[in-house]
């Protein structure tokens, strides 16, 4: 019997930034201190990316903050953590970040029914300011119809 978490970590700025093409459900190689710290909810993701390194897909920046009760064997906060996929979406992926202006950006951290964490990943191009701007407008226009109906 395994119980849900509500552990949900996002990067609220990923979609506002970027135009989401394609999303992928990935595992992470962590350490014990790293879990932790995660399913204590202290994680962020914000400026956080991914890129591949000798055919291996990585993520820059996540922020994982040191556990508080982790003594020696505590983990660097910012250090890169290897992304588990299937050979054939990391092909994909591979394939795709080669054409100009794709970029695969980390959308959310999360604890799955069976206690793993997992990180959404997005392939993603990036926004204008114009269109920035249309999407502020657009997310004010469903606000304004919500208030409508009460």
């Amino acid at each position: 019997m395994y119980r849900t978490s509500s552990i949900e970590i996002k990067n609220k700025r990923a979609s506002f930034d970027y135009e989401l093409v394609e999303t992928f459900t990935t595992g992470m190689v962590l350490t014990g201190t790293e879990i932790k710290s995660i399913r204590e909810g202290k994680a962020a993701l914000a400026d956080s990316y991914c890129i591949f390194i000798n055919g291996e897909l990585w993520a820059k920046n996540i922020n994982i903050a040191e556990y508080r009760f982790g003594a020696y064997s505590n983990h660097n906060a910012r250090r890169d953590r290897k992304l588990l996929l299937q050979k054939r979406e990391l092909q994909k992926l591979l394939r795709k970040t080669k054409e100009k202006g794709l970029t695969i950006v980390t959308l959310r951290i999360f604890i799955n029914e069976k206690g793993f964490a997992k990180l959404d990943i997005a392939l993603a191009r990036g926004k204008k300011a114009y269109d920035k701007r249309e999407s502020i407008k657009e997310k004010d226009l469903r606000r304004e119809e919500m208030r409508a109906k009460g």
